[in-house]
């Protein structure tokens, strides 16, 4: 499949089926992740695989953004790892990081037939407290992964992306 064709095939599903996700896929899909570029490629991104009942249960609790999924996973960024800016003060890469890798895996993901959700949608300080996120790691999205169901469907505002006036801008 072509690139521009991957992108537009792609959307956020919010209902998956409960047909198991294949440990091959998930491995080809962390993969995406671990080599996509990050800055000075340091590399600050860690994902947790979220598959026990208990896991998911405990999400659950803290966000209903799962959708069934039966993998979810938690991207967070290491701020021992992440590149400072040393041209200014508090800038560093670790949200870009993990949004970079985050963005390979779920096009990987879509390529194998796979759907994602890109989720903020939870209060980052209860996440890491439930799952015990090293002090120096902060969290950035939980991503379900998995097939959809069959009756899922776009958001109706997949199909209302703005114009290329609206959004580019040549200087």
């Amino acid at each position: 499949m072509k690139f521009m064709e991957l992108a537009k095939e792609r959307y956020s599903v919010r209902k998956y089926s409960d047909r198991p996700l294949e440990k091959e896929k998930l491995d080809q899909v962390l993969e995406a992740g671990r080599i996509a570029p990050t800055a000075k490629n340091q590399q600050p991104q860690k994902v947790y695989v979220l598959q026990s009942e208990e896991a998911l249960e405990k999400l659950g609790k803290l966000t209903h953004c799962a959708y069934g999924a039966k993998t979810v996973l938690l991207f967070t960024y290491s701020t021992d790892e992440d590149w400072k800016n040393p041209l200014e003060e508090g800038v560093h890469s670790g949200v870009e990081d993990v949004s970079i890798a985050a963005t390979h895996m779920i096009l990987q993901a879509t390529e194998l037939g796979l759907s994602t959700t890109w989720c903020n949608y939870f209060a980052n300080s209860e996440l890491e407290k439930a799952f015990h996120i090293p002090q120096n790691e902060k969290s950035v999205l939980i991503m379900p992964i998995g097939y959809k169901a069959e009756d899922a469907v776009p958001a109706p505002a997949h199909e209302n992306s703005k114009s290329m006036d609206e959004i580019v801008k040549y200087l």
